[in-house]
């Protein structure tokens, strides 16, 4: 892959910088889980791209845990799955399907925030939970931070999402400016998006992690309650 500029950072040195902040979360999940208790991963949003080391992070960490799945609207063909569905994670899902599917530890890394509206945020964190045993873990890229990951930018992401897209669209940027591709999230509406969770048994932490003494990400991480 070449070494493209974009904005005011490099693809290279951007890889760099999200695998580091994924160090830095793998590591808080695993002070917040029991491994012992983990057999089964589910990964939702898994990326059928490979060449980027930041590319399905924290599967490729767990590579003790023998039975993986995952579910992506990409076409996954890698072979440390045991089970693929290509699927929305905002859609219905059969009782079947979550049967198949429900696993221990669930990871969503750097997908909610392109799933689209709220709504389907919402429904995204309902299904993870239905498909979760144990634990879930989402990671998402902070709104607020000064540098948007995805266009490469500064601060226009800052602005109300409306002018921040009209922006985009007038930079060529369209793909970005559609509400389903890129939706940013802060932590007001990741409190928010948790408040609105219906009879979800998960007690709940946002963690915060940082970079040039900013918070860069945001992890949403669930325990199940015991009943």
């Amino acid at each position: 892959m070449k070494n493209k500029n974009y904005g005011i950072l490099n693809l290279k040195s951007i890889d760099n910088i999200i695998q580091s902040k994924r160090f830095e979360m793998f590591n808080i999940l695993k002070k917040n889980i029991n491994e012992t208790k983990i057999n089964s991963l589910l990964d939702i949003g898994t990326t059928e791209e490979n060449e980027l080391k930041s590319s399905n992070f924290f599967v490729n960490k767990f590579a003790h845990i023998k039975e993986k799945k995952s579910i992506s609207d990409q076409n996954i063909k890698d072979s440390i799955f045991s089970k693929i569905l290509k699927k929305s994670i905002t859609t219905d899902f059969q009782n079947e399907e979550i049967e198949d599917f429900k696993s221990d530890l669930v990871i969503s890394s750097a997908t909610i925030e392109h799933v689209g509206s709220y709504e389907n945020q919402l429904k995204m964190i309902t299904n993870i939970a239905a498909l979760s045993k144990k634990y879930f873990f989402i990671t998402t890229p902070n709104r607020f931070f000064p540098i948007d990951f995805h266009t490469k930018l500064p601060l226009i992401h800052m602005f109300p999402k409306s002018l921040h897209r009209k922006i985009l669209l007038v930079l060529g940027l369209k793909d970005f400016a559609k509400e389903e591709n890129l939706n940013l999230l802060d932590k007001t509406t990741i409190n928010k998006l948790i408040k609105d969770q219906q009879n979800i048994k998960f007690e709940i932490k946002i963690f915060n992690v940082k970079l040039f003494g900013l918070t860069s990400n945001l992890l949403i991480f669930g325990e199940k309650k015991i009943t």
